[in-house]
């Protein structure tokens, strides 16, 4: 359970803060008190959470930079003086990979390796987490969830990247936070599964392309109908993310490792159950086929294993997918009828907490 007196007057500086789950997240420490500080690129699609829901302004400072800029992050973060810093910047989409390889590794494994160095040169950090993804795994399409011991891998380049991001983060982990005597920082990576909400408008994700056909009353077109994924609320992992960054400032020698936080196994669901349960929430005359295009390649199997934080941290998931679904399908009914959006994610967190 969140502790939301902990977040109380809390500087938090979050990289990505202008994406769908910088978005949510920003919203969220703003609603328990924290001082948000957010670093990131203008964001990538129109509309977008962050311009519709106002994120702006209720940030204590927004930089709108690249994190491969060094210095600019460098100096945003000495600006800032953060206690907690989530690192959620990131090239984030498997078939972008595929076009732009060469800016996926810089932004996902330079970007990282920027921002643990801006950390090593603020004094006022206690807490770091690097959010990276279930795909970091080497996938052998197993049955079962991977936890967090397993190898890591990649068959593409944005798997590829997110497994460097996790491998830098242990190596500055060890090399200058973990067993440095004269200062030590809590530093965790964080795995989540295959986030879903309302507010994404990202190409080339499933629910996107659902809500824009919806919307637009057309027929969804889907790629890969029986590739599984570890389906869950944005509101899921960022939970996980909050209980982690308070653990870690707390206590961060007993939890500077990674964490999965994904879904119940019952919630590992086809692409075409998504879509047919969205379909059927939507009403009307909503329907969908299959692209029988070739496509990139993408795992078709893969769960994750989140039996480690449910033990030690206490979390598991409060929502299981129907309700996600419902909470997207409302959500995105009230931006059709020009509901204050703002409000309406507030509640859902509000919702969620309760």
């Amino acid at each position: 359970m969140i502790n939301t007196n902990f977040w109380v007057n809390k500087r938090v500086f979050i990289t990505g803060h202008t994406g769908f789950k910088g978005s949510w997240l920003s919203l969220w420490l703003h609603s328990m008190g924290a001082k948000v500080y957010g670093y990131a690129q203008i964001p990538n699609t129109e509309p977008s959470l962050y311009h519709v829901c106002g994120i702006d302004e209720i940030l204590e400072k927004s930089f709108i930079a690249d994190i491969r800029d060094s210095k600019s992050l460098q100096e945003a973060m000495e600006f800032s003086s953060p206690e907690i810093v989530i690192h959620m910047a990131a090239q984030p989409l498997v078939r972008e990979s595929y076009i732009n390889p060469v800016d996926t590794y810089s932004i996902n494994v330079m970007g990282t390796v920027n921002l643990f160095e801006a950390v090593r040169n603020c004094s006022s950090v206690k807490a770091v987490v690097n959010v990276t993804t279930d795909k970091c795994y080497e996938n052998k399409e197993w049955v079962w969830g991977y936890r967090e011991n397993e190898p890591m891998g990649g068959y593409d380049p944005y798997s590829s990247s997110k497994a460097c991001s996790e491998l830098v983060t242990s190596a500055y982990k060890n090399s200058f936070f973990y067993h440095n005597e004269k200062r030590f920082v809590g530093v965790a990576s964080a795995r989540a599964g295959n986030v879903i909400g309302g507010g994404d408008w990202a190409k080339d994700r499933l629910i996107p392309d659902c809500i824009k056909a919806l919307m637009a009353d057309q027929t969804i077109i889907i790629r890969n109908p029986y590739s599984i994924r570890p389906w869950q609320h944005v509101l899921e992992p960022l939970g996980g993310y909050l209980l982690l960054a308070e653990k870690l400032f707390e206590d961060g020698e007993k939890y500077s490792e990674a964490w999965n936080f994904g879904p119940y196994d019952i919630d590992a669901k086809p692409v075409e159950w998504i879509v047919q349960e969205m379909c059927n929430k939507w009403g009307t005359e909503a329907n969908y086929r299959v692209d029988s295009n070739p496509q990139p390649h993408e795992a078709q199997y893969l769960k994750l294993d989140c039996s480690k934080a449910n033990a030690i941290l206490n979390w598991s998931p409060r929502w299981n997918l129907e309700t996600a679904i419902e909470k997207i399908v409302s959500w995105t009914k009230a931006y059709r009828n020009n509901e204050n959006m703002r409000e309406v994610c507030i509640k859902h967190i509000k919702e969620y907490q309760s």
